[in-house]
């Protein structure tokens, strides 16, 4: 494959109706699809929306609160790995023959967790992430952690998915990087983003990875973008690596299309991440 198309969504799903967000997902892809999209790409926590009961926001300990109602029941609201709504984002990805990773908070041991699922061509889920870095020094705190990076193969691609604050540590794109990720690909529901985007943009280059990332709009939000790994040509000049950056207040779908032979051209080609010295690194485990 030379040329890899991404959908991505940068829409705001305020309710926490998982039947409307469903429908709203599958209009998205549909329309993704009409425009030659081989892979759609959606904000945090679609079909659940990005959000928590009123009490979280107290930062309590968990124990305090984890016998009230509305905490039982957002914990109980979070999806189940094969919940009929996933079924049919996964039944959409068949029909269309198209790539999706979908999100939403989903049932851990006891507490939810932050995930998405890449879903390949023919409807079936390749990968589940669940966010590892959650966002501890808020509401998040109460979700649980995910365990690892993973990645997956889809139209021959290697694939590696981090959520929203996995971007700050640098392990995460380190991590997918080692596991031979050629593309990364990150839902997100965050603002201040002028910084996060320099960081992604350095991500990409450190890593010789692609990066894309879906964000809902807002007045200091938005800024879905895409960022290929290219930052010098052949002759040592330099590239400007950004792909695209939707505007801040855009609502809609923004279009990255990512060059898998150049990637891989420039992979075999530059040194970023080939001389690594681990044993010098001993405070990072």
């Amino acid at each position: 494959m030379k040329n890899f198309k991404v959908a991505i969504i940068q829409h705001n799903v305020a309710q926490t109706d998982k039947e409307e967000n469903t429908r709203l997902a599958i209009q998205c892809i549909r329309e993704a699809k009409e425009n030659g999209a081989d892979f759609v790409l959606f904000p945090e926590c679609w079909l659940t929306s990005y959000s928590a009961p009123e009490i979280c926001s107290k930062l309590r300990p968990v124990e305090e609160i984890e016998k009230n109602t509305e905490f039982l029941k957002w914990c109980e609201d979070a999806l189940e790995d094969d919940s009929e709504y996933i079924k049919r984002i996964c039944d959409t990805a068949r029909e269309l023959n198209i790539g999706v990773e979908i999100t939403g908070f989903t049932k851990g041991k006891k507490y939810p967790q932050n995930s998405a699922f890449i879903i390949d061509r023919d409807g079936t889920v390749k990968l589940k992430y669940s966010k590892v870095h959650t966002c501890d020094f808020d509401w998040e705190q109460y979700l649980e952690s995910g365990e690892a990076f993973h990645v997956c193969q889809f139209d021959g691609i290697s694939i590696g998915v981090m959520i929203c604050y996995d971007r700050e540590h640098p392990e995460s794109a380190r991590e997918l990087m080692l596991q031979g990720a050629e593309l990364i690909l990150m839902p997100n529901d965050c603002d201040g983003m002028k910084p996060r985007l320099q960081e992604l943009s350095v991500e990409a280059m450190q890593n010789m990875v692609g990066i894309a990332m879906a964000n809902p709009p807002g007045e200091y939000a938005g800024n879905s973008c895409a960022f290929h790994p290219m930052v010098w040509d052949k002759n040592g000049g330099i590239i400007d690596n950004t792909i695209i950056i939707a505007e801040a207040l855009y609502d809609g779908i923004v279009y990255a299309v990512f060059d898998i032979e150049a990637i891989r051209e420039y992979r075999e080609r530059e040194d970023l991440g080939k001389y690594r010295k681990p044993k010098a690194y001993k405070h990072l485990v």
